[in-house]
């Protein structure tokens, strides 16, 4: 039996997303009951960071822990694939090893060719194209906070980005409308795009995005990697700021949501963090839980069939 993988929203059938964010709501209940679920027992993650990182670690060691099992940390100083033994060799000997693989990423292609050559599922912690566990998170918290999405109106606020990109494909596999305001020469990769069809828009004013829409997110505007483009960025993506008066122009119950970390000041006003309709809280917590949703679809299923 072949490993099933996570590099990308595409991966799973609209189906199997939705079961696993409704999962990671019922484990987020038995961790809030205090009740002990640890069904990948002598399990082990191994995690490979090649980008720092605050939620994707803590999410996946704790979540790992709590499951039962147990997590390693791997940065690029730690293996062997800092110092250029190449991406397939290690996947051999790593998926022997170890019972699932998280990678922090770069270039999305170290993904693919990891999990060409793994026997273990391998899953996108983030990389330059998509961050799908951040999707799954922020699904999980629309869902929570007001039930199915599909149908709604989402708007995204800022750089083309790999949160973009991700968004792109959560648009076709959870079946809502995509509004992404960004600067020109800022957007999204046209192969996402085209993807989607007519379910995305592209505009440049930040105000039509966000017109009645039920969900409005956004990121940084400089991406790790980017940071020698930070002037210029600012000084282009200023009219993209979201902040209160911007969400006023959207549905009256709609929600903001931001991956974090936030230069509050920047891509969002000082305040917006602290409003009301932003979930930006929940939706970090909510990493945890639908990771380890996730784990448990993907690495049970391999326990049991091995």
């Amino acid at each position: 039996m072949s490993a099933r993988h996570f590099l990308s929203l595409m991966d799973c059938t609209p189906e199997e997303l939705v079961s696993v964010i409704r999962r990671g709501i019922e484990l987020k209940d038995l961790r809030n009951r205090g009740v002990l679920f640890e069904p990948l027992k002598n399990r082990v993650l191994g995690m490979i960071f090649e980008k720092s990182s605050t939620r994707t670690r803590l999410s996946f060691e704790a979540g790992m822990i709590q499951l039962g099992g147990q997590a390693i940390f791997l940065s690029p100083r730690d293996t062997q694939l800092g110092r250029g033994e190449p991406i397939g060799d290690c996947a051999i000997v790593m998926s022997r090893m170890l019972d699932a693989v998280m990678i922090r990423t770069f270039a999305h292609s170290t993904l693919t060719e990891f999990a060409a050559n793994s026997r273990v599922p391998v899953i996108n912690g983030l990389s330059d194209d998509l961050h799908p566990c951040q999707l799954l998170a922020d699904m999980q918290t629309f869902l929570e906070h007001r039930g199915s999405i599909q149908g709604k109106t989402v708007a995204w606020i800022g750089d083309g980005n790999n949160m973009c990109n991700s968004y792109i494909e959560a648009a076709i596999q959870f079946d809502f409308q995509l509004r992404i305001a960004c600067p020109e020469g800022y957007e999204p990769n046209p192969q996402f795009v085209a993807q989607a069809g007519d379910r995305v828009t592209i505009v440049r004013d930040p105000r039509e995005a966000v017109r009645d829409a039920h969900l409005v997110s956004t990121d940084v505007w400089t991406s790790m990697g980017q940071e020698e483009e930070t002037a210029k960025r600012l000084e282009l993506f200023a009219p993209f700021q979201v902040n209160r008066a911007l969400l006023d122009l959207a549905a009256a119950d709609v929600l903001f949501m931001h991956c974090l970390p936030a230069h509050r000041g920047e891509e969002i006003s000082l305040d917006l963090l602290d409003d009301p309709r932003s979930v930006a809280w929940d939706q970090a917590e909510n990493r945890l839980h639908a990771q380890k949703a996730l784990l448990e679809f993907l690495v049970e299923p391999a326990y049991h069939h091995a």
